[in-house]
């Protein structure tokens, strides 16, 4: 499926991308393929492939999620460059 540049140029307009013309002839071709690929995907009969085939979950064996104890606040502090009133202290984001 080729895109046109017009396409492209309201894709890249979306992401808020300032491309030059040969960045956009680049992607053009690049997202043509991409979407080709797709297509070739589409076409393969999937219908009797469980959902979970080939994901792994259904072999592993996955450990209880049950609570455990966490660190005290003092141990947890000592991992921080700076601390101060219990928290680690972080440069401020906007001044």
């Amino acid at each position: 499926m080729a895109l046109t540049q017009k396409e492209v140029e309201h894709i890249a307009k979306l992401a808020r991308l300032e491309l030059s013309a040969e960045q956009m002839e680049r992607y053009r071709e690049q997202l043509s393929a991409i979407l080709d690929y797709i297509a070739k995907l589409r076409e393969l009969d999937t219908k009797d492939v469980p959902p979970t085939a080939g994901g792994g979950l259904t072999q592993m064996t996955l450990r209880a999620d049950e609570p455990r104890p966490g660190l005290a606040t003092d141990e947890l502090l000592k991992n921080a460059p700076e601390a101060e009133d219990d928290q680690f202290k972080i440069p401020p984001v906007f001044e």
